[in-house]
Order: C-alpha cells, then sequence, then structure tokens
C-alpha cells in the first residue's frame, strides 16, 4: 500500500499490534528512501497542540522562532526524502490528521505511516485494517493447531511460569481463553500474566464476570474495545486497594518514572505496589535511561484508562500538581548540576530523561501555578540552551510572559529566553527590546541574577549592532553585579560579552586578557566556559597566535561535542573552519563548514548561518571560485545587522570583483542578494559538500529539457507539485512524472538536492 499511496494508516483496537506492525514495514521498506525512515511517537502528548513538537523533536527538528511548529517541519521535510511513521494518533486524531495533511501538501517526496484507533480521514489516506491473532479452531485444543494468540499466550505464560505447558485441560482452556479475548495480543499478555497466580482453568473461569462488569456501558467498553477493555479492567479489579490507587497516580506520567517519581506523586510507600503492577503486567519491568537510573514504563491503552480513573475519582488536579513539584525538584537539582563544575554531564542526561515529564509539567504550571511555572522556566533554560532546544520553548516562555506579572521572576527569565531566542534568529532589534523591558522593569531594584543577565545579552546584542562603547558600559555594570551577588555564571557571562566589545573597539590585547580573565573565576560553569574557549580561539587567531589558537579550539571542541552542546557546536566549527583556512586546509575548512551548517539549518539558528556564510566566502576565495565568494558575502550582508566592513573585508570583496569583471561581479552580488535566508544556507551547504566544486557539478543540469530546467527551478525555490503544476498549467501527476525523469536524469532524489543542483546550474 505504501508503494501506491502517499499516506497509509493502520487501524484497529488498542494492543492490536499496529506499533509494531508499522516497525516492521518501516525496516523492510527504509532503503528506498534516501533519508530512511523515521518514528514520531505521539504517546506522550496529551495537548494536541503539542503534536507538530513531538514529531518535530523525533525528527531533530527544533522549533523556528515566529514559525508555527507545523509548517517548520514541513519547510525542513519539502528538501527529503523519508518515511515518517506517526504512532499512536487516537487521543490526538485532529492535530495529527492536520499535520499529516500539511506534510503531505508541503513535501511531496514524503510518505506517512500512521497508526491510529480510527482513520485520520483525510484526502489521500489508504486505510490498513489490522485484525486479530489468528485462533484456534472450535474442536482445536493442545497447541492450537498453530494458532498464533494460543502461541503467544504460552510464550508469556513460560516467562512467569517456566513449567507451564499446553497440555490436555490447560491446552483446551487456553484455547478458550484466547477465544474470548478475541485475539488480541495486550488482552493476551494481561491474562497470561495470572498463570501463575491463578492457573488456567480459573483464568478461564473469571472471564465471565468481566464481560458480565464491561457489558453496561462502561466508558471503555465501545465497539471493538470491548475485549481490551475488558482485559485491563478486569486486571484492575484484581488489585488491591491500594495498588489501584498507584496505579491510577503513576498514569499521570507522560512517560516512564523511576521508583522515586512514582513515590513522589503516589505517597511514601508506593514501592510495593509499583512492584505489583510489574508482576501484573500493567507496568513494564524497570530499564536504564539515558542517566543510568532505572525507569518503569505504562502502556498507552493503560495510562489513560489510568487518567480516566483519576478523573473519575476526583484525584486529576492532586495528580498533575504532585507531578509538577516532583519535576520542579528534579528541575532544581539538575541546574544546580549543570552550573556545577563537574556536575554538567550527569545533569544534563538526567533532564534529558524526564524530558517527558518536564514538559508536562511546565505546560500545566503555567496554567495553574505561575510560581511553580516561574521556577522551572529559571532551572531549565541552560539545559534548554544546551541542547539547542530553547527556540522549541517559545509559545510557553511568551505565554508566561503574559501571564506573569510584569518584575516578577518567571516574568524576568521568561523575557531573558525570549531574548536569547531572538539573538539566535538574528532578530537583534527583538533580543534588544526584551533586554531593554527587563532593565526599565526591575533596573532600580537593587542587584539580582535577573538584572545581570539581562545586562550582559544586551552587552552581546549591542556588541552585534554595532554600538560598542553602550555595549562596553553594561557589560561592565553586568560582570561588576554577578560578582557583588556571587554569581560565577553571570559574572563569566558578562566578562566573554565584554572581551567581544573590547575586540571591536580595537583591543585585541585587552580582549585576550579578559577571556583568561574569565577562566580563572571560581566555580565556572562549564556552558559559558566553552563560549569562553570559542571566543579565546576567535581572538588568538586574530592575534595571529595560529597554534595557540587551534590547541584552544580543538580542545574546546572535543568538549562541546562530549557534552551534546549544541549551542557553542556551530561557531566552534565555524571557526575551526577559519582556521583551516588560514592554515591553507581547505578541504578540512570545508568539512568543518559544512558540518556547521548542517547542524543549525534546522534549528534556524540564523546568527551562526551568517558567519558560516561569511568563512564560505573566504574559502571560495581561496579555492579559485571569486562568483561563489561575491554570492555567498551579499547572501549573508542581506540579512546581516551589523556595523559596517572593515578595509581588510572591503579588500578581499573588491579582489573579487576585479577578478570577474563589473558585470559577472553584479550578476554573482545580485544572486546572493535574492536568496531566502534558507536557500543562502542549502548555498552554504553546496558550497562545502565534498567533491568537485559546483561549477563542475552543473553539467548535471546541462542534459535537461527546457521545461525540466524550468521545474527544477521553481522547486529550488520552494514550490510545492500542485503549486508547480498550478504555475505551469499542468497536472500534478505530469509534475511527477517530469521530476521522477529528472531525478533518473541527475540522480538528485530529494528536494534539498534538486535545489543544490539549480543552485550549481545558476537556476537561482
Amino acid at each position: 500500500m505504501l508503494e501506491q499511496h502517499r499516506l497509509v494508516t493502520v487501524t484497529g483496537p488498542g494492543g492490536a499490534g499496529k506499533t509494531r506492525l508499522a516497525g516492521q514495514v518501516a525496516r523492510a521498506v527504509a532503503g528506498e528512501f534516501a533519508d530512511g525512515a523515521w518514528l514520531a511517537e505521539l504517546a506522550p502528548v496529551r495537548d494536541e497542540a503539542q503534536v507538530a513538537a513531538m514529531v518535530a523533536a523525533a525528527l531533530g527538528i527544533p522549533e523556528q522562532p515566529g514559525v508555527p511548529t507545523g509548517e517548520a517541519v514541513a519547510r525542513v521535510l519539502a528538501r527529503q526524502q523519508l518515511l515518517l511513521v506517526v504512532d499512536n494518533c487516537e487521543h490526538v486524531i485532529g492535530a495529527a490528521a492536520e499535520l499529516c495533511a500539511g506534510l503531505l501538501q508541503a513535501c511531496d517526496d514524503v510518505r506517512v505511516l500512521a497508526t491510529s484507533r480510527e482513520p485520520l480521514a483525510i484526502a489521500g489516506e489508504a486505510r490498513y485494517r489490522l485484525g486479530p491473532l489468528t485462533l484456534p479452531g472450535p474442536e482445536e485444543a493442545g497447541d492450537g493447531g498453530g494458532s498464533e494468540a494460543v502461541a503467544l499466550f504460552a510464550d508469556r505464560a513460560r516467562q512467569v511460569d517456566a513449567g507451564f505447558a499446553l497440555t490436555g485441560e490447560a491446552g483446551a482452556a487456553v484455547a478458550q481463553v484466547v477465544r474470548r479475548l478475541d485475539g488480541m495480543p495486550l488482552a493476551i499478555e494481561l491474562a497470561a500474566a495470572r498463570v501463575e497466580a491463578l492457573g488456567v482453568r480459573q483464568l478461564a473461569d473469571r472471564l465471565d464476570d468481566r464481560f458480565a462488569l464491561l457489558a453496561g456501558g462502561d466508558r471503555l467498553a465501545v465497539g471493538r474495545h470491548r475485549s481490551l477493555a475488558a482485559a485491563v479492567e478486569w486486571s484492575y479489579r484484581l488489585l488491591g486497594e491500594d495498588e489501584r490507587r498507584v496505579f491510577r497516580a503513576v498514569s499521570v506520567f507522560p512517560g516512564p518514572f523511576t521508583l522515586e517519581a512514582a513515590e513522589a506523586v503516589a505517597g511514601s510507600g508506593a514501592d510495593p505496589a509499583v512492584l505489583r503492577l510489574v508482576d501484573c503486567s500493567l507496568l513494564t519491568p524497570p530499564w536504564a535511561g539515558p542517566d543510568g537510573r532505572s525507569r518503569y514504563g505504562m502502556l498507552e491503552t493503560l495510562r489513560a484508562y489510568g487518567a480516566g480513573l483519576l478523573t473519575e475519582f476526583g484525584e486529576q488536579d492532586l495528580a498533575r500538581a504532585a507531578l509538577a513539584r516532583y519535576a520542579l525538584g528534579v528541575a532544581e537539582e539538575a541546574a544546580a548540576g549543570l552550573t556545577s563544575i563537574t556536575g554538567e554531564p550527569a545533569a544534563a542526561r538526567w533532564l534529558d530523561a524526564e524530558d517527558a515529564a518536564m514538559g508536562h509539567a511546565l505546560a500545566w504550571a503555567v496554567q495553574h501555578d505561575l510560581d511553580i511555572a516561574a521556577r522551572l522556566v529559571t532551572a531549565l533554560g541552560q539545559w534548554w540552551v544546551l541542547r539547542g532546544r530553547l527556540a522549541g520553548q517559545q509559545p510557553l516562555l511568551r505565554e508566561l510572559a503574559g501571564r506573569a506579572e510584569p518584575g516578577s521572576d518567571g516574568w524576568c527569565a521568561a523575557q531573558f529566553l525570549l531574548a536569547w531566542t531572538a539573538f539566535d534568529a538574528a532578530d537583534l532589534p527583538r533580543s534588544l527590546q526584551r533586554c531593554d523591558a527587563i532593565i526599565e522593569v526591575i533596573g532600580d531594584r537593587g542587584p539580582s541574577r535577573a538584572l545581570a543577565n539581562a545586562l550582559a545579552m544586551q552587552t552581546i546584542t549591542l556588541c552585534n549592532l554595532g554600538r560598542v562603547p553602550e555595549a562596553a558600559a553594561c557589560g561592565r555594570r553586568a560582570r561588576a553585579m554577578a560578582r557583588e551577588l556571587g554569581y560565577p555564571f553571570g559574572q563569566v557571562y558578562a566578562t566573554n560579552n565584554l572581551a567581544i566589545a573590547a575586540y571591536l573597539a580595537g583591543d585585541l590585547d585587552d580582549a585576550v586578557r579578559l577571556l583568561r580573565q574569565a577562566a580563572q573565576i571560581p566555580g565556572i560553569p562549564r556552558t559559558p566556559a566553552r563560549g569562553g574557549g570559542y571566543l579565546l580561539t576567535a581572538m588568538l587567531a586574530e592575534a595571529g597566535d595560529l597554534a595557540g589558537a587551534e590547541q584552544a579550539g580543538a580542545a574546546t571542541l572535543a568538549q562541546a561535542r562530549d557534552a551534546g552542546d549544541m549551542d557553542t557546536l556551530g561557531d566552534l566549527l565555524r571557526i575551526m573552519g577559519d582556521l583551516d583556512l588560514r592554515a591553507g586546509r581547505t578541504g578540512d575548512a570545508a568539512a568543518h563548514l559544512h558540518e556547521a551548517a548542517q547542524s543549525e539549518l534546522p534549528a534556524g539558528k540564523w546568527s551562526v548561518i551568517l558567519n558560516v556564510l561569511e568563512t564560505c566566502g573566504h574559502l571560495c576565495a581561496a579555492t579559485g571560485r571569486p562568483a561563489d565568494a561575491l554570492t555567498a558575502w551579499a547572501a549573508r550582508e542581506t540579512f546581516s545587522q551589523q556595523s559596517p566592513l572593515e578595509d581588510a573585508e572591503l579588500r578581499r570583496r573588491e579582489g573579487a570583483r576585479q577578478a570577474l569583471g563589473p558585470d559577472r561581479a553584479r550578476a554573482a552580488e545580485q544572486r546572493g542578494a535574492a536568496m531566502s535566508m534558507a536557500t543562502a544556507a542549502e548555498y552554504a551547504l553546496l558550497l562545502t559538500a565534498p567533491g568537485p566544486p559546483p561549477a563542475a557539478r552543473a553539467p548535471a543540469a546541462a542534459g535537461l529539457s527546457a521545461r525540466e530546467r524550468e521545474l527544477v527551478t521553481l522547486v529550488a525555490q520552494g514550490a510545492t507539485d500542485a503549486q508547480i503544476a498550478a504555475q505551469l498549467y499542468i497536472s500534478i501527476r505530469t509534475v511527477r512524472s517530469h521530476l521522477d525523469r529528472i531525478r533518473d536524469k541527475t540522480g538528485a532524489r530529494r528536494r534539498a538536492d534538486l535545489t543544490r543542483l539549480a543552485l550549481a546550474a545558476g537556476l537561482v
């Protein structure tokens, strides 16, 4: 079906094996897609508004400032050819349908395999009904005659009772049980888990009471859900009262949880009940998470059932509040580790493992407890920055900033982090506006960390706007305040930014001195220390100490990779590319710049992309490609808000213009100035890709007809198949037929490949 349809939805009741089937299909066909197969698991999502964010996270696409998440996902996937598996859509069916419809419209080379209890009900969808496991015939007993349902029951029963055998009466009873359970895998597994405690015969006898209980219209007993609902309800009724209470409480967790977490939401003494729930197959056995802590899991069907019970018993608000308090405790303890000298790696991995709980707790707290929300944002901010995930938090940050009292801790934290995202997006005026708002509201209250942070951010923003004297004044004030407060992070952050101001003021020696001074501050956290390492690398290079710069850069780059520091990585790769160029290692320079662009393009971190474009221009100039150099520089300057170019940069550009002549130079610069930021980023990837330079790859388009070249140009400009069809007055089928021939001729399978082909051939 995937060969014929772009969206296939596997439907069936909960526990039918939809996820397993989708995973098997994806593994089987992944090799047919240039960018493979990717899984987006929607089970942890409780709010439909978070569906697009969950898919973006699964694909490694951080949300872009000012761009709806679904649109950001579509922009990235429009350049790729892949299979997206969207699992467990039923509880967010509307949002899942909207997202998939948008992807089908905007991403012509993406196919979607969805799993849900019901179809998405959108145009172009093909439905695959997943039936139950095969059942034994009426007269079959013993081994069930090859029945899949009997084989599953026997396998799971042996896991709890090694001596279990399908013989005599047991075989007949098993056949009866699996028939009554309609061959549904989850129901069978839950039943088999009780073999040791009840025996097969007693197990079969209890099924009558269970079905009778649910026949009266229980909340989950609707249509084809009755067999699975019966299994879940029956398992729940077998629990003791304390075990039931704990089951309801832990269903509030959106993902895996530790025993300590279970106690936090269910109360002390929950341990025995959790262990019992594992025995009853209502929780999965613990496994080690990314932080090394053992975590339990709950199947989504069971979690949804527990959530319904929480509401029925009036316990939902208490459980969510308890989860928020637990998340806050973890976040604040981890935050202390992130800012310590040695605790960063473990703290970051801890927050990685608690990601789902943190997001769930923060979303609740913004609506119900602004104090907890403020403390969570303050605690999680550094982790978001470290993992390159800050931009994705903008909706919640904006909501918190709008709901919190101006000048409160939550308001200040949200404004500061929003200023940071604006800076990353190269929106310097907006970043400065956020900082100014904080300073205006709390500037006369005396020293505080919030004020020191705002002043330090204001420093770097003013530097990039060319207002260096103002920047230096802000930086000195921020550093003095952080020192007075005993705030190492703020002190290092401010000193690093002061070094940038000193460099821009022409005092390179003072800049280096400030950076070395920052590195000696007691208790220096690792994140700003790596930022200082990057700046020191750049300053040493400017001072002509290339050996010292390479040593500092290599050490800092290794630290950033080890820490998963996505905030520093792109900058470091860019400066290492610059050092490679100075040493004549153009191949290494291209590799570093290519990796920098690849790491920052999905995140839309345009501040780094702009610097990559600048260095790409130098790479092209050094390798005899003056036209590409001028195009890259023009693209960069179109979006840059920095001060005018220095004399050395002006001389480089003039040299490239002279090498080309006025007409060709003007055309190259006009080409760059006309590019969008996304196209310019793709251009940077093209300029730094392994293999021959772009001009040597252009002949790949030479064999295309005029109509085919027109199609390639439109693809490169971001048009979908439908838009191309409308513009050229042809059918979508004809467009796709043309694109298939183009791919056969050029080997460009992805839309991103076609974009680069168009760029290489000068079609855009």
